[in-house]
């Protein structure tokens, strides 16, 4: 639980102006995330099997196929220099 001095310190690090007033609802609102956070850290989590969201989703993808025609030699009329289809650029580190 954090008292009232560690809940106006942390506000005067991370630089959040709280009125006075305000320090009492904020104390109580931060011990209630720490308090969720404590409850959550009790689960037993063995044997979970991390997941990338919280239903188990199949995306559905589009056929890879090319879709544009092939415009490299267009593009590389207007570069400075090229070489077998590369463009070459300035060395920028020794």
């Amino acid at each position: 639980m954090l008292s009232l001095d560690e809940v106006r310190r942390i506000a005067d690090l991370a630089r959040i102006d709280v009125p006075e007033a305000g320090v009492a609802a904020l104390q109580q609102q931060l011990n209630g995330i720490f308090g969720l956070v404590e409850r959550m850290r009790a689960v037993d989590t063995a044997g979970v099997e991390p997941m990338a969201h919280a239903v188990d989703l199949v995306q559905r993808l589009r056929e890879d196929r090319v879709t544009e025609a092939d415009q490299h030699e267009l593009f590389q009329r207007s570069a400075p220099q090229v070489e077998d289809g590369l463009y070459l650029v300035p060395k920028v580190i020794e």
